[in-house]
Formats: C-alpha cells, sequence, structure tokens
C-alpha cells in the first residue's frame, strides 16, 4: 500500500530545484502524492504544469489547504525541492514544524538532516511521527568496500549516465525498467538519488552522501541484493551528474565498480553550458565525445535519450534526426516516444548474436 503524502515545493516546482516533486508526481511506488505545495502555482494540477499530462494531483498554496482537500488524509510529508546545497532553509523549517504539528511524519533528501535539527526533532516527538532522512548514510562501520563479488551476477548491468546533471536520467531509468518489464524482460531499477527511493525503488543507495572510499563498494552491495532477492534480467543503473561536469563529475564508478554491459546516454541538445555554470562559460562536450569517452571506459553506448528542455517539439525532433543520422544508434526522447526500440536493442543484447 502507498503511504498519502504531500510535498512541500516553495516557488520551486516550475523550475530544475523541483526535481524531487517532479520525480513523485511522475509515479511513486511507495506514496500516493495527495496536493503539491506551491503559491507560485496553486490552483493549477501539478502534472499538467510538468509536462501536459493532467494527474488529479493539485497544487496548493499552504499544508491547512493540503490537508483539506486531499483525497485520502496525508501521513507524510515530503521535501520535494533541492535547496542549493542541500540545505534546510528558514520557509521549509517551519512548513516542517506545521507538519509535524498536524501529525505528518517527515521525509526530506536535503543534505542538512532535519533529524539532527533541535526544534523539528523535538516537535516530531512530541506528535509521536517519524522523521526520515533520505541521504544519511549507514554508520561507516556497516558501510562496504568494493570486493570484485559484481562480476558473479548474471543480470545485464546497464548504466544510464548523462552529458549534465538534471537532464532526466532518473526518469529514464524508471521508463526503461517499466518497458522492459512490460516486455517480458525481468528488470530492477538501482538507484543512485533521494528520489528514486522517494518512488519506490527497492535497490540502490544514495550516492553523493556516502563517503567517497564506500561509494563503489555500496554500489556493487546494491547490486548483489537485487540479484539474490530478485534476479532479474537487466539491472538498470540511475546515473548522477556526468563524467565531465567540474561541479560533481560522476560515473566512472558506475561504468567500473558497476560492471556494467551498456549505457543509455541522455543529454539536453537545448543545453550549451553545464547547467548553473553558464555565467562561466563552461560547455557541454558534444554528444559524441562523451560517447568516444564512456568506450574508452570499454563500455558501447546502446542509445541516446534526450531532454527537451528549451526546445519545442519540432526543434527536439530535428536534433532527434539528426544525432540518429550522425550516431548510427537509436535517438529516444523519452517523454514523447515509446521504448521500443531500445527495448529490442537490450533484448538483442541479451540474446546474443543469431547462430
Amino acid at each position: 500500500m502507498r503511504t498519502p503524502a504531500i510535498v512541500l515545493a516553495n516557488d520551486g516546482y516550475r523550475t530544475a530545484n523541483g526535481k524531487p516533486a517532479h520525480g513523485l508526481v511522475r509515479g511513486s511506488d511507495r506514496f500516493d502524492i495527495q496536493s503539491v505545495i506551491d503559491p507560485d502555482c496553486a490552483g493549477e494540477d501539478a502534472g499538467t504544469l510538468l509536462d501536459g499530462k493532467a494527474r488529479g494531483i493539485p497544487v496548493v498554496k499552504n499544508i491547512d489547504e493540503a490537508l483539506a482537500h486531499a483525497r485520502t488524509p496525508p501521513q507524510v510529508c515530503i521535501v520535494g525541492i533541492a535547496t542549493h546545497g542541500g540545505r534546510l532553509t528558514e520557509t521549509l523549517r517551519a512548513q516542517l514544524l506545521e507538519a509535524a504539528g498536524c501529525g505528518l511524519s517527515l521525509v526530506s533528501g536535503l543534505h542538512d538532516f532535519i533529524g539532527e535539527d533541535p526544534e523539528i526533532s523535538a516537535a516530531a516527538r512530541a506528535a509521536a511521527v517519524d522523521i526520515v532522512d533520505v541521504r544519511k548514510p549507514p554508520p561507516r562501520a556497516q558501510l562496504s568496500f568494493w570486493g570484485g563479488r559484481v562480476a558473479q551476477i548474471r543480470a545485464m548491468r546497464l548504466a544510464v549516465l548523462g552529458t549534465d546533471c538534471a537532464v532526466g536520467k532518473r526518469t529514464t531509468s524508471r521508463m526503461l525498467v517499466s518497458a522492459l518489464n512490460a516486455a517480458g524482460i525481468r528488470s530492477e531499477m538501482i538507484y543512485t538519488g533521494q528520489t528514486g527511493w522517494m518512488q519506490g525503488a527497492r535497490f540502490g543507495f544514495v550516492l553523493d552522501s556516502t563517503p567517497n572510499d564506500y561509494v563503489s563498494g555500496e554500489l556493487e552491495q546494491a547490486l548483489l541484493r537485487c540479484a539474490q532477492s530478485s534476479d532479474p534480467d537487466v539491472m538498470v543503473i540511475e546515473g548522477q551528474s556526468a563524467l565531465r561536469n567540474p561541479s560533481g563529475p560522476c560515473g566512472a564508478e558506475l561504468l567500473l565498480s558497476g560492471d556494467v554491459s551498456g549505457v543509455v546516454l541522455q543529454h539536453a541538445p537545448g543545453r550549451t553550458f553545464f547547467d548553473g555554470f553558464e555565467h562561466l562559460g563552461r560547455r557541454i562536450p558534444s554528444l559524441r565525445s562523451e560517447i568516444e569517452l564512456v568506450s574508452l571506459y570499454g563500455v558501447a553506448t546502446l542509445a541516446v535519450t534526450l531532454n527537451g528542455d528549451g526546445l519545442d517539439r519540432q526543434a527536439l525532433a530535428g536534433h532527434q534526426a539528426a544525432y540518429a543520422e550522425e550516431l548510427g544508434i537509436p535517438v529516444i526522447a523519452p517523454l514523447h516516444d515509446t521504448m521500443d526500440s531500445l527495448v529490442g536493442v537490450i533484448r538483442a543484447f541479451l540474446t546474443g548474436p543469431a547462430t
């Protein structure tokens, strides 16, 4: 059963900072989202604002309105924005205190752990509600080093990497897993960020809050748990940031420590510079050069998936056709296309060449 929940978005739902809220609105196996709180766009349908698909999830002004209009009484209040640096703002603190006072458990993916905030933790204790800090890593004694057991896993490991952060790697991962399962290819997503956990992925860890020495081992352990519990045909590993994003280069761990067999590369052709670093002129490398870099790790890019930020459908389709001709691999716009061609590529990879 999914737990009824409301989501705090604080004037950020229509921005890239609303990524956690966006993921929850698109779908969660863990939470049943009743409403999104954002006075900047209250009165709208959260799904319509996100991608034009109404989902019956209203955007409301405040917690009182969220509780009054919920289809099912909410039990949880989720922080649905990624603040700068993952900081707990005073606005969020006030809302979380109010939510706890209304008897709601609190879930946060911030780097500032709300369970360590004296005022919030006291309010939660007084109301006998829970606090979940999704980004809080286990004690170091419980963390693992990489040991090589990943090589024993039967399942194909596929990494969804990106050429920048906030390009839709998690969304593509979820959509691909859904399409593979619908096609009879048993698949699981390995989450590596807080929103993946919020959306209900069963296996994974939060990469960016894990001490660096343990990232490879925690990835390996997530893959081993998945193999032992589910034994899927395919594991789709959610990527983080990008191999050459200077603010947080990431991806080599997934390619090497995850012993992946292939990559799906997510790209936003409407962007020129790394997100948030336009003022520094830090350009996103070309798609071809990123594919060549991935190949240096000994891994093939099986397909490209496109994020249409800043582009209309016609312009996105133009980029899609040009990349397909240039690269000679499937190029898909996941929010507009089916995943059929990518499912076909993975099926062919699994079955191997005809004899």
